[in-house]
């Protein structure tokens, strides 16, 4: 991971007012006074795809709010084989269980160039103490992130592997549906939808080739939404 910049808490209250994602952001609530409280530093952490945010099993000192990019956390089965259980997308939590528990759950990776901002646990802990605004907005993150685990699993674990395919490329798009989609790796495609490598590659192919999907660039690809749409019901 490249080295982080460390925003000192003033500092980073700045940072934060200028924010694209501010609205989204843990911290969205919080008044200028309220930073009077942060004694320790926020970091700003860049990751380039397939870097580890962290692993499986380390201690949990800090949370993580994604500014850019896209990270999926994966679950280590028992056999030893990866199954992706949730994206992160900008203005989501990474590492929310740091919070409640010594050590993280998953293994977090970047899928694409990612810009977080690196919380330290006790950091959240003093300002949920003083700040009834930030355990609200605490609250609010843990149901969405068990809203969109619940969706992810149901949307991206029934149908065939071109529904399932189809309906995670709407997601990826659906925030800015006129700017191309960076594409994963088809082994990340295959761990997420939970379909061999082979049957990822072949089911990218047929997107490209029905038109509900269109390559710009390697692995960019502008969505036809309403092709999608369709492919995503079955059509």
């Amino acid at each position: 991971m490249k080295a982080a910049r460390i925003i000192a808490a003033r500092q980073g209250l700045a940072a934060c007012q200028h924010c694209g994602i501010r609205h989204l952001a843990l911290f969205a609530d919080l008044r200028d006074s309220d930073f009077d409280l942060i004694h320790q530093p926020i970091e700003e952490i860049h990751a380039e795809p397939m870097e580890q945010i962290y692993h499986l099993d380390q201690e949990a000192t800090a949370i993580f709010t994604l500014r850019s990019g896209l990270v999926k956390l994966v679950h280590i089965q028992p056999d030893g084989s990866q199954r992706i259980v949730r994206l992160i997308r900008p203005g989501g939590v990474v590492g929310l269980e740091a919070l409640v528990k010594p050590r993280y759950e998953h293994l977090a990776v970047a899928l694409l160039p990612v810009e977080l901002c690196r919380i330290p646990v006790s950091v959240v802990s003093q300002l949920q103490t003083n700040t009834p605004r930030l355990h609200q907005k605490l609250m609010e993150k843990w149901h969405e992130a068990l809203s969109v685990a619940d969706d992810f699993l149901t949307g991206l674990s029934t149908g065939s592997a071109r529904q399932r395919l189809a309906r995670l490329l709407l997601t990826l798009s659906e925030e800015a549906p006129d700017q191309p989609v960076r594409l994963f790796t088809r082994e990340d495609f295959g761990a997420i939808l939970a379909v061999t490598l082979e049957t990822a590659s072949r089911t990218v192919t047929d997107l490209k080739r029905s038109g509900a999907i269109r390559e710009i660039a390697h692995n960019q690809v502008i969505c036809e939404r309403g092709a999608l749409l369709a492919a995503a019901e079955g059509v």
